[in-house]
């Protein structure tokens, strides 16, 4: 099974879209491994952008992400990256297909509601910055022999 980071950002918190983004993942069949609400510093949202230094957004993603809290969670599933990036859908939501969370739901490129990593590795990476090991939990779902043969 392969885990994933996804962050409900601080517009989606805002909107109280928390619930719905749950929802829509529970609901494809990702497991919930762990769960917070947090208020990301200015610290940590450099190490999370690293990649996108130098860049002219830069410094608004740290605005941005560092301007309320924010919902970090891990999810569990098969093919878990690919699987929420799909229902994440495109980074512009006028780009994003209808039934995706951002195709639904979100109007701006800069307000697009959540985070999902881009790659296995880069999940690794990115659940590593906010979770620590007793944070992420392991348990049997009884759901998961009507989820997947």
């Amino acid at each position: 099974m392969q885990r994933t980071l996804v962050l409900v950002k601080p517009d989606g918190v805002q909107r109280g879209l928390v619930g719905e983004i749950v929802r829509r993942l529970e609901g494809r069949g990702l497991k919930l491994m762990a769960l917070k609400m947090m208020q990301v510093n200015r610290d940590l949202a450099a190490r999370h952008y690293a990649e996108h230094q130098g860049k002219s957004f830069y410094d608004g993603l740290l605005d941005f992400i560092t301007s309320g809290p924010v919902v970090a969670m891990i999810w569990e599933g098969r093919e878990a990256v690919t699987v929420v990036r799909s229902l994440m859908g495109s980074t512009d939501p006028l780009k994003a297909a209808p039934g995706t969370i951002r195709g639904d739901l979100a109007l701006d490129l800069g307000m697009n509601l959540i985070h999902g990593s881009d790659s296995p590795a880069r999940a690794e990476t990115e659940m590593a910055l906010f979770f620590s090991g007793p944070e992420i939990h392991q348990y049997d779902r009884t759901a998961d022999r009507w989820i997947r043969e």
